[in-house]
């Protein structure tokens, strides 16, 4: 009795700390990053995460009535989804929360729901079905969130959350499938005694780890500012290896930088449609790493495609008011940019100058 007694104060502790430090990060990023979309999927998954703390605590899960459990249930699950969405808010700065997000939210919470209330227990050949769709959920979306991560790893100049990056999918996967292999292993899925406080205790490893990790980066490097996040990045002009803010001299910096502008201005390296910070910087002759840390810290920008893109519609635009390049289309102009298809460039134009390509081409010719 009294190592029960001491393992259910243990569990309660755990479980006390991480939704205090839930509760906080809710608290502080809803206050400090209202309109952000990372913001609002951290505090959703923030708020996500408390109800699954609550919801598996070993007394509930054993007493509560399946039907009272349900929605609980379905938030827990849906925190899969809400991994998903906040792995893509985090690391994808033009991220935009869209239907297709609150529909695969949703659509797992009812089926969590559903099997909770109705089908818990049956031995029915529908709801072994339903129940290992459920269960195949939180591996389907870690896997989302894997490639999420991983596609725009690469182009991140952000050498804090690159890092960020890695530990949060690392940790988050790992959690996910070893929480996945446990429940599979118990009856009915429940966590009891020790593996209950394994489980409490993981997570709030991964959420203390990860929240260090965030104190410790600048606002500027974990999010865009508000500026960004409310409308499009300007588009660089063409003398943008002069430095955004004071710093002390460098003349390896500096010369790197000239580089960078001939390389970029005078030499139209952004049309190449291979280009990325490896390749570049092979170019240049310099570490790929200093070319990351210049075009971030240097010259303000967080992604390199952003940078690389600014060129790129500067080129365009020119093209496009030419009354010379009248009669070229527009595919081709995109295309000497350097844009490798027609979709991403006017998307891109669209957000850089509130105008399609036609609509500025019209627009500047009628001026001309």
């Amino acid at each position: 009795m009294p190592d029960s007694f001491a393992a259910t104060l243990i569990d309660a502790a755990l479980r006390g700390m991480l939704l205090a430090l839930l509760a906080l990060l809710a608290v502080m990023l809803a206050r400090d990053r209202p309109t952000l979309p990372a913001a609002r999927a951290a505090v959703a998954l923030m708020l996500g995460l408390a109800v699954q703390v609550f919801a598996s605590t070993p007394l509930v899960e054993a007493t509560l009535p399946r039907l009272w459990q349900a929605p609980l249930v379905a938030i827990s699950v849906g925190n899969a989804v809400l991994f998903w969405i906040f792995v893509q808010a985090l690391f994808d700065d033009d991220f935009v929360l869209r239907p297709v997000h609150a529909g695969a939210w949703l659509a797992v919470a009812a089926l969590a729901a559903f099997n909770c209330a109705w089908m818990s227990g049956r031995g029915s050949v529908f709801a072994a079905v339903t129940t290992g769709l459920q269960r195949g959920v939180p591996l389907l979306f870690a896997v989302l969130a894997t490639v999420a991560a991983v596609a725009h790893w690469r182009t991140d100049l952000v050498e804090g959350r690159r890092r960020l990056r890695v530990f949060i999918v690392v940790t988050g996967v790992a959690y996910t499938l070893a929480m996945l292999v446990v429940r599979l292993a118990v009856p009915q899925g429940r966590l009891t005694g020790m593996t209950a406080t394994a489980d409490v205790a993981m997570l709030l490893f991964i959420v203390a780890a990860s929240t260090a990790a965030m104190l410790q980066l600048a606002g500027s490097e974990l999010f865009p500012s508000a500026l960004r996040a409310a409308a499009p990045p300007p588009v660089p002009a063409v003398d943008v290896a002069a430095p955004v803010a004071s710093t002390a001299p460098d003349p390896a910096e500096d010369a790197l930088a000239e580089s960078l502008l001939r390389m970029m201005g005078d030499e139209r390296a952004y049309r190449a449609e291979d280009l990325t910070v490896a390749s570049l910087a092979a170019r240049l002759g310099a570490p790929e790493y200093r070319l990351r840390r210049l075009i971030n810290q240097r010259l303000g920008h967080r992604n390199f495609n952003a940078f690389v893109n600014g060129f790129r519609l500067d080129d365009a635009r020119t093209a496009l008011a030419d009354p010379a390049q009248r009669a070229l289309p527009v595919l081709t102009i995109a295309l000497e940019a350097g844009f490798q298809s027609i979709g991403p460039f006017n998307r891109a134009f669209k957000a850089a100058t509130g105008l399609t390509p036609t609509e500025y081409r019209r627009e500047k010719l009628a001026d001309s």
